[in-house]
C-alpha cells in the first residue's frame, strides 16, 4: 500500500502543471549544456563527465516532442565535433540517434516513475556513445577502455537532477495575493 502511494506521488510530480516553454529558455538550456560539456576537467574526471548536450536533449524531445527536433540536435553534434576536436560528424550522428530513440520512447518514458526514466536514460545515451565508438573504431582507432561506457551511467543518475533544473524556471510562481 505504501509503495503505491509512493509510486503515485511520484506520478503526481511528473504530471504537474508548467508554464509554456519559449524558444529562447531551450536554446539557453542548450547552450549552458554545451558550456559544461566544454569544462575543463582533469584527466580522471574527463573520463566520468556526462554528456549534458544529450541529457538536455533526452529532457526536450521527452517532454517536449513537437518543439525540438533533429536539425537543433545535429547542429550541437557539429559544434561538439568542432570544440572537442573529434572526428567531423560524430556527434553529429550520435546525437540524432539519440533523438530517434528518444522520440521512440518518449511517451513510455512519461508514463513512468524516475527510477524507471533513469533506465530508459541510461540506454539512450548508451546507445549513442556506441554510435560514437563505431564511428571511431570504423574511423581505425582503438577501443579507448573499459570506462568508456562510464559517462552513461553518471549520466543517468545525474538525470533526476537535471530534470528538475531544467522545470525549475518552467514552474508557476506562487501567487503573492493567495492567502
Amino acid at each position: 500500500m505504501m509503495r503505491l502511494q509512493k509510486l503515485e506521488a511520484e506520478r503526481a510530480q511528473t504530471a504537474e502543471l508548467l508554464r509554456p516553454v519559449r524558444g529562447r529558455y531551450i536554446a539557453g538550456t542548450l547552450l549552458v549544456a554545451l558550456l559544461l560539456n566544454l569544462l575543463l576537467l582533469p584527466d580522471f574526471l574527463h573520463i566520468l563527465r556526462p554528456d549534458f548536450v544529450g541529457l538536455t536533449l533526452i529532457y526536450w524531445v521527452v517532454y517536449h516532442p513537437r518543439r525540438v527536433g533533429f536539425l537543433p540536435a545535429w547542429l550541437m553534434g557539429l559544434a561538439m565535433d568542432v570544440v572537442d576536436g573529434s572526428l567531423f560528424g560524430q556527434h553529429a550522428l550520435a546525437y540524432a540517434g539519440l533523438m530517434y530513440l528518444a522520440i521512440l520512447l518518449h511517451r513510455r518514458i512519461v508514463m513512468f516513475g524516475m527510477r524507471q526514466q533513469v533506465l530508459h536514460v541510461l540506454a539512450i545515451l548508451a546507445g549513442a556513445q556506441a554510435i560514437m565508438l563505431l564511428v571511431r573504431l570504423t574511423a581505425g582507432s582503438d577501443f579507448p577502455g573499459p570506462l568508456y561506457f562510464a559517462p552513461s551511467i553518471v549520466g543517468a543518475i545525474l538525470w533526476p537532477g537535471m530534470f528538475n533544473l531544467i522545470r525549475l524556471p518552467l514552474r508557476p510562481r506562487a501567487d503573492p495575493d493567495a492567502v
